[in-house]
């Protein structure tokens, strides 16, 4: 499932994708429980909702949320005495757990101004290659609730969240000259267009002079600096056994160095109150501002009537990390081993968390390469950019309901599992031979958890020019259906046209179903005999990427 998570051991900043498991569906498989039992005919209205995800009650995450700030609070905890005002600049973190930035800048300063800029050039701005929405409406609507969040939990903690639209490189110069703000906080990132604005946020702040204090006033006026630090990964980057430069090419060899020779720091503590804000200033610049809407932002969305509805921000985040490792009982990790037991399904999330940290390190390593139609290596291959194709893919309209059910699921709801993922990856550029940034780009729009070295990394993987030692990987439609759907309830759910049909038949209905828009580029005579879909034992852990 999806996740807004505060980074500590062994959990990690931005978004974690885990299995949602049942005793009868699959990870792939991201149907909300109550419409399992009516998949197979006409269901209901309610049977089919969406389900919030967490699906704790408010009372229930608030709890959870409160119990887990208690646990990392340090009432012994002292500023530095460093004086003065320091801002922390929001980017892609939106909590207060385990935000080291935040912490830094309480420390060195004796007001803190958590600032975030609503940034046009992602709001409505546009992919590099092919024009796409860069955030589309659900991954905005899903961002808003994050900033509804993180400013409700700055003001339990003593401080609020500035809201401003706008460029940072305009804005926090301008901030930081209006409240006499000494250093900027911020989380470092790894990407070109996160880079640039953190370079032209550095030249504006070089602009600014700040007077100094003094009874002669006579020190030398200084400029703001901006301070980043590193917090986007399980392991951190001066903890890794190899300089990012050296980072291995081959992800088993990475996660093999790391594990045997890094180790995951510690949760940072808060103090018992991050106060005080600022105590001049703020209205020269016009007070606090406001969360945006989603009519602000010039979007609009239709409520998702099925799939799963991911509530964003940190508190719903804390909700259901308690609602999945202690509520159902679902997984066990670290801390949680030591009260209840240690299974195997432990290692596989610690594992998709390690693949996440690799993309992140890729990304430092090769640059815009992974952005680039050969990737990383640089690999020369012939793709189409058939629009007409592409927007069958797009849309859910393929003729394979597989592929069509998880692109519809995407669209509804902002979501798609990590096998799902890999599978339309695979058609799209293996089957359609569409040029892999089309989809990648796509995602970028669609996907709530979208973050570039993950999305890239992950397109690049697919599509053979990226870090992968095996070029050719190809996901067989039927093989996978097989395995993941093989009562096609998956297809079903997102597919109403085939609840008539006989589960067998779900995932090949042949004339019942729409024509299939290209032939399966390794069908292996499969395409016949899996309408009977042979039964095979499902394997335990759903969602292990393949090696």
């Amino acid at each position: 499932m999806l996740h807004f998570l505060s980074s500590s051991s062994p959990l990690n900043p931005q978004f974690l994708l885990l299995p949602r498991q049942s005793a009868r569906l699959r990870v792939l498989l991201s149907i909300p429980v109550s419409a399992m039992s009516s998949s197979s005919s006409s269901s209901s209205r309610g049977a089919l909702a969406a389900a919030a995800v967490p699906s704790l009650s408010a009372d229930e995450a608030g709890a959870a949320a409160d119990e887990a700030f208690l646990r990392y609070t340090s009432p012994s905890m002292r500023r530095s005495g460093g004086g003065g005002v320091a801002i922390v600049w929001f980017r892609n973190d939106l909590r207060v757990l385990d935000n080291e930035a935040v912490v830094r800048a309480w420390a060195a300063s004796d007001a803190v101004l958590p600032v975030y800029c609503v940034d046009p050039r992602i709001s409505a701005g546009s992919t590099h290659y092919f024009g796409f929405p860069k955030t589309g409406a659900l991954r905005a609507q899903f961002l808003i609730e994050c900033l509804e969040d993180l400013k409700r939990n700055l003001t339990k903690q003593g401080l609020d969240l500035l809201i401003r639209h706008g460029k940072p490189e305009d804005i926090l110069p301008s901030i930081a000259k209006a409240v006499t703000a000494h250093t900027v906080y911020a989380h470092q990132e790894t990407c070109s267009e996160e880079l640039l604005v953190e370079h032209l946020v550095r030249k504006g702040l070089e602009q600014v002079v700040i007077p100094q204090g003094g009874a002669s006033n006579q020190k030398k006026p200084r400029n703001p600096k901006l301070q980043l630090i590193w917090g986007a990964t399980l392991y951190h980057v001066d903890d890794l056994p190899f300089s990012v430069n050296n980072l291995p090419d081959v992800y088993t060899q990475f996660r093999k160095a790391v594990e045997s020779k890094s180790s995951v720091r510690n949760c940072s503590k808060l103090p018992p109150s991050l106060g005080p804000p600022p105590g001049s200033g703020l209205d020269e610049i016009g007070g606090w501002g406001t969360v945006p809407t989603l009519e602000s932002l010039g979007l609009s969305m239709t409520k998702a009537e099925k799939g799963m509805h991911f509530v964003g921000g940190e508190s719903a985040a804390l909700g259901r990390v308690h609602e999945y490792f202690w509520k159902k009982d679902q997984l066990k990790v670290k801390r949680y081993e030591k009260q209840r037991i240690a299974n195997d399904s432990t290692y596989w999330v610690l594992f998709e968390l390690i693949w996440r940290d690799y993309f992140r390190f890729i990304s430092a390593k090769y640059g815009n390469s992974i952005f680039h139609l050969g990737g990383p290596r640089n690999v020369e291959s012939k793709w189409s950019q058939d629009q007409a194709l592409f927007e069958s893919w797009r849309d859910g309209r393929t003729g394979y309901p597989l592929i069509d059910a998880n692109m519809k699921e995407l669209l509804a709801t902002g979501f798609m599992s990590n096998r799902g993922r890999q599978i339309v990856c695979s058609f799209l550029v293996r089957d359609m031979g569409i040029d892999w940034r089309m989809g990648a780009e796509w995602f970028e729009t669609c996907l709530l958890d979208y973050d570039p070295a993950s999305n890239y990394g992950n397109w690049t993987y697919g599509a053979g020019v990226g870090n992968d030692p095996r070029e050719d990987r190809y996901f067989s439609i039927p093989k996978q259906a097989k395995t993941y759907d093989p009562d096609g309830e998956y297809v079903a759910y997102w597919l109403p046209e085939l609840r008539s049909i006989a589960k067998e038949r779900r995932n090949f209905p042949g004339a019942s179903y729409i024509k299939q828009v290209v032939p399966l580029k390794f069908d292996g005579g499969h395409q016949k005999r899996d309408q009977q879909f042979n039964r095979q034992r499902r394997p335990v852990h759903m969602y292990r990427r393949q090696k």
